[in-house]
């Protein structure tokens, strides 16, 4: 019981902890308060799902299992997946990208990328060897029965937080499928007013995700409309340019490559229908002087004149 107990206060440490940085970080980025989360307390449960999970699966194994390489591998995995399986989850029932990676390196489909990942890693190996046992020891300091009645209050008013929070996420929710607005800057417009009007819950929302990109269907159809023109212009941007460089191919073909040709059908005709012991003279002359004029067009092919003259003659 006592076990458990720690962890739920484990859990409120680390998600406050999240809601702190990211408080910092957007304080940083947009010079201003902006009260973060999905809830209206100053928590981040996502950061302490987090920590609970590599807290929990990471004790279950061994001391040797558990040792910085292995700790940071898990942790890269398991907050990995909590980010990734969040972003999925909220886009899926509330129509909207709260964050996007897309423009970060090594990213995948924009939900997880390989900074914070190696972040999660690091973070891992700080909380379960250094946090987590400073933390155990300043928890045993207290009664377990002030831990209980301290983990009770906790998750009843964050139980509370999450019900006000589920109402102001299904308004938007019905702001996005209502819009008929075809892209997500006008319907991020229209879910802003909609928040702003009403009270301190809906105008904190508003305020906590100025990055949010909304999808609604109408949306989503008209990016893969976009994508599929994309992709049709593409490939008839291709087949011109290879029509173009056949036909630009074709009348760059060099005039010494059709001599040789042409040259060569002709003996190949004059062997087919000359012959030395039945021709009579007036052939014999003409087939001597063809001879002499491929005699003179072989040499010329051979001279060569410096730039900028003229040959003589």
């Amino acid at each position: 019981m006592e076990y458990w107990i720690n962890v739920i206060l484990l859990f409120f440490i680390y998600a406050f902890a999240g809601w702190c940085m990211e408080v910092i970080l957007k304080y940083r980025q947009y010079h201003r308060f902006i009260n973060r989360g999905f809830l209206t307390g100053p928590v981040c449960p996502i950061y302490g799902c987090g920590a609970v999970l590599i807290t929990v699966i990471i004790g279950s194994l061994s001391s040797v299992e558990s040792g910085l390489v292995m700790t940071f591998a898990l942790s890269f995995v398991i907050c990995g997946a909590v980010e990734y399986l969040t972003s999925l989850v909220l886009e899926k029932i509330f129509h909207a990208r709260w964050w996007d990676y897309s423009t970060k390196p090594m990213n995948l489909h924009g939900r997880v990328w390989i900074g914070n990942l190696l972040l999660f890693g690091v973070a891992g190996v700080g909380i379960i060897h250094i946090l987590n046992p400073a933390l155990y020891r300043f928890m045993g300091l207290f009664l377990l029965k002030a831990r209980e009645i301290v983990s009770v209050i906790l998750l009843v008013v964050i139980a509370a937080d999450f019900v006000i929070s589920y109402f102001v996420l299904k308004l938007v929710k019905a702001g996005v499928d209502s819009s008929e607005a075809d892209n997500t800057e006008e319907i991020s417009k229209e879910v802003r007013q909609l928040l702003t009007n009403r009270s301190y819950f809906y105008s904190r929302f508003a305020d906590a995700y100025p990055e949010v990109v909304y999808k609604t269907e109408r949306v989503q159809a008209r990016l893969a409309e976009i994508k599929a023109e994309a992709e049709r212009l593409r490939q008839e941007a291709e087949k011109r340019r290879a029509e173009r460089s056949e036909k630009i191919a074709a009348g760059l073909e060099p005039v010494y490559r059709i001599r040789a040709e042409l040259i060569g059908k002709q003996d190949e005709l004059i062997s087919l229908l000359y012959n030395e012991h039945t021709a009579d003279d007036t052939m014999k002359s003409l087939k001597a002087e063809i001879d002499r004029q491929k005699k003179r067009l072989e040499s010329h092919a051979f001279v060569r004149i410096p730039y900028g003259k003229k040959k003589e003659g």
